[in-house]
């Protein structure tokens, strides 16, 4: 109270001191402009100087209101235009991962009409016209894509290419993807892709030169890299059309990989259909003095040339190890065939029988025994084969007069 006191004595006395101040000296302004002039007191002129300031605020203030409204507007228009982008991009979204492909695109497009950055709608777009076998469309989009995002051309060739390898044309794909290999550490479905293009043109040689950076670049586990690089080396082997080009295949697979069995048995195969008969014994014998193998000792009786004596006594020496050994006492027996040892070839196929009776193992005893003169046990012989190389025969009726093929399979003596 006593404060709002003070301040109206004072705001008095200041009133009765301009008051006396304007009575006593009143002051003169005269403006002059043109045929007009206007004369007023000093004072007045203040009062009407104040006025015409205050308006010009005023009418500052009331502009920048309207220019900030219109700001305000047009921003509304944009946040709601992207929000309408960002939401049909959504749904478009969620189609294509339900796939309802049609309706995906469709939302994608008009997503992509409204946003300030369509390129990922196109490309998206471009995938799932491709999907829906639209090539046409396929190429448009992903044009507009390149057009929204220049720098993003390495991610189009990539759906080019991919586009190119579903349809089966790897010619085309690989021509995309080569450019595109120099950034494989930026782009490593670039390395994937021509992975894909190599194996479909049966292009081992790209594959191998592909290998490293494949290792280097890309989520390829140990296990899965391994795999692939033995089917590429045993590819290799398996298409070389003369010893020169076998051999230079054999050269690039790697130590570890000629260790293993399934890699030495494709190389020796190849040597032996390629008439490298010698060689393919030295790379036999090598191998079996390393790693015991029936498959390679099964091979061994199947070489071919000059040398079955020596590759007979070879094979003796081998027996004592390997008594019980099915593969290797058919290898015997062959390599007595060769040396016109009947007798001795029969004992070895009938301890291989006994051991394992293989359909390979009666047939070589069947036609053994009808060149002996043996035609009922070589048919008994013949017969057994048959029926383990087949698969489980039905329960079917049969006629009762059947031959005991046990008694088939004993020895005839004379």
């Amino acid at each position: 109270m006593r404060t709002l006191f003070a301040v109206s004595l004072v705001a008095l006395l200041l009133g009765v001191g301009v008051v006396a101040l304007i009575e006593t000296d009143p002051g003169y302004v005269l403006i002059s402009h043109g045929k007009y002039t206007l004369e007023t007191s000093l004072w007045v002129g203040l009062v009407l100087l104040a006025a015409v300031f205050l308006l010009f605020f005023y009418l500052l203030r009331l502009v920048y209101r309207l220019i900030s409204g219109q700001r305000t507007f047009f921003s509304w228009l944009d946040n709601r235009r992207s929000s309408q982008a960002q939401r049909a991009s959504t749904r478009g979204l969620i189609s294509y991962t339900e796939g309802n492909l049609t309706r995906a695109r469709r939302q994608l497009l008009r997503g992509a009409e409204k946003s300030d950055s369509p390129f990922a709608n196109y490309l998206l777009a471009a995938r799932t016209s491709d999907q829906l076998g639209d090539r046409d469309s396929v190429a448009e989009l992903l044009q507009r894509a390149e057009d929204a995002e220049p720098d993003a051309a390495t991610a189009v060739a990539i759906v080019r290419a991919e586009g190119r390898v579903q349809a089966g044309q790897y010619r085309e794909a690989l021509s995309l993807l080569q450019n595109e290999r120099g950034g494989a550490a930026r782009h490593p479905r670039v390395l994937l892709l021509l992975q894909k293009v190599y194996e479909g043109l049966e292009d081992w040689d790209g594959l191998l030169d592909l290998l490293p950076d494949l290792r280097k670049h890309t989520q390829l586990t140990e296990a899965e890299a391994a795999v692939l690089e033995q089917r590429v080396h045993h590819a290799r082997l398996r298409i070389a059309s003369n010893s020169e080009e076998l051999e230079a295949a054999w050269q690039t697979v790697p130590p570890a990989l000629k260790q293993d069995l399934e890699t030495l048995r494709l190389y020796i195969r190849a040597q032996v259909v390629l008439g490298e008969q010698a060689a393919a014994e030295k790379s036999i014998v090598r191998a079996l003095k390393k790693q015991w193998d029936p498959e390679l000792v099964r091979q061994f009786g199947l070489l071919d040339g000059p040398e079955s004596t020596a590759r007979l006594r070879r094979a003796e020496r081998w027996l004592p190890d390997h008594p019980q050994d099915a593969q290797l006492l058919l290898c015997l027996g062959r390599l007595c065939l060769r040396e016109n040892l009947w007798g001795k070839a029969r004992d070895y196929f009938e301890s291989s029988y006994r051991v394992e009776p293989t359909p390979e193992v009666c047939a070589e005893l069947g036609r053994l025994l009808l060149g002996l003169g043996e035609p009922k046990v070589a048919a008994a012989y013949y017969r057994e084969g048959l029926a383990v190389s087949v698969a489980e025969l039905p329960e079917l009726p049969m006629p009762d007069k059947v031959v005991s093929g046990t008694l088939l399979l004993e020895r005839e003596h004379s």
